[in-house]
């Protein structure tokens, strides 16, 4: 009797062992062959999605034979955890290995629309923009400000119910402009009462997500300015003339503020540390305008010459050192500069109608390049009519 049933047993677990084997082969054939998908489609990962929603996505779609050798296949091979948010175009009879992969690699969406929100010094605008197949690349399709009507075919991107999001933040612009705009962001949810401290906010790009709060972005803002301003002044140069960190954060808003060309903010940095050093009046416009504004867009307008004398703690020309505090949130390069001003004896510079500027070390010198300036200045009023 016993001889039976080990007789039997051993038959069962021998057919048991065949069906295991039969059901991995079945399983690693259909990770590695050609899957069903007739067309290519677009998938679409949203952030914080997980491999097993994913899956039942991809079979309801149509990409892939059996959602759960799609997740497991993704969990044996460690992809899973590598998941990343982004629209995906996933190819005729691609097999789940490469759906895998693609949906794990690099994260740069290949497929779809995305829309960007886009803070600038001068102007704020949504643009939405969709990734061309014959190139792979983003295409404007619409660009539109806030306030205004909405394009239909950012209409069409909002009914579909899925696609990427993200803020950008210009170099340069301030915290008002910054909380104005978000406030603005009608995906958003949530208020903040409080505009963040100038300076604090890090220019850059975030990817957002309908729903998100508006206070959570500004943390995230604030928490990347802080960790590079902290590094970086860590790192700085010996002998700078500023007492605290927050006066070289005031000193890099100021740099930002005087020049877009990347190369010369070492240089613009290094003619307000030596006016600092020698005691001499900073007089940069950009403080001024500050003063008069707030910070609350832009002035719109030259300076005038009462305005140049009239006092205000930002007013650069009546008072001695630094004002007291940033005048916009400065980008890496500019807080770079300003902790690394190059070593130079400019303590001038005017534009040079390039977009650049061209520095001098004596108010001589100064006075024979603003001259020029002015008579470039006169030849454009002459072209344009004005």
């Amino acid at each position: 009797m016993w001889k039976s049933v080990a007789s039997n047993f051993l038959t069962l677990l021998i057919i048991a062992l065949m069906a295991l084997s039969g059901a991995i082969y079945w399983a690693q054939r259909s990770w590695v062959t050609p899957g069903p998908l007739a067309e290519a489609v677009c998938v679409s990962v949203p952030r914080g999605g997980t491999m097993t929603g994913v899956s039942q996505q991809l079979a309801d779609m149509g990409a892939v034979g059996n959602a759960r050798i799609f997740r497991l296949g993704s969990d044996y091979t460690e992809r899973s955890a590598k998941l990343k948010a982004g629209n995906f175009l996933i190819p005729a009879n691609a097999s789940m290995e490469q759906i895998s992969d693609l949906l794990t690699a690099t994260g740069q969406s290949t497929c779809g629309a995305e829309v960007n929100y886009r803070i600038g010094v001068t102007l704020t605008e949504l643009q939405l923009r969709e990734i061309a197949p014959e190139t792979g690349r983003y295409e404007v399709v619409a660009e539109f400000q806030p306030d205004a009507q909405r394009p239909e075919a950012y209409q069409r991107f909002l009914d579909q119910g899925f696609g990427a999001y993200r803020v950008t933040v210009a170099e340069g612009v301030t915290s008002w402009q910054v909380w104005n705009a978000l406030d603005k962001l009608d995906i958003l949810e949530g208020t903040v009462d409080q505009v963040p401290a100038e300076g604090t906010l890090s220019p850059g790009s975030y990817d957002i997500a309908p729903g998100d709060l508006r206070g959570d972005i500004l943390t995230e803002m604030e928490s990347r300015q802080s960790e590079f301003l902290s590094a970086a002044w860590e790192s700085r140069a010996e002998g700078l003339p500023y007492a605290s960190v927050e006066e070289a954060l005031t000193m890099a808003s100021i740099v930002e503020k005087e020049t877009g060309v990347d190369g010369e903010r070492p240089t613009v940095a290094s003619v307000f540390v030596n006016r600092l050093e020698q005691g001499m009046r900073l007089q940069t416009d950009p403080t001024v305008i500050y003063g008069i504004t707030e910070g609350k867009g832009v002035l719109g307008r030259g300076l005038r010459a009462s305005e140049l004398r009239r006092y205000t703690p930002y007013n650069t020309y009546a008072i001695d050192g630094l004002p007291p505090g940033p005048i916009a949130n400065p980008g890496r390069l500019a807080i770079e500069a300003a902790l690394h001003p190059a070593e130079t004896d400019y303590l001038y510079f005017v534009a040079d109608g390039t977009g650049g500027h061209v520095f001098s070390h004596t108010l001589e010198e100064h006075n024979a390049n603003v001259r020029k300036w002015r008579e470039i200045e006169r030849e454009r009023l002459q072209q344009t009519g004005q």
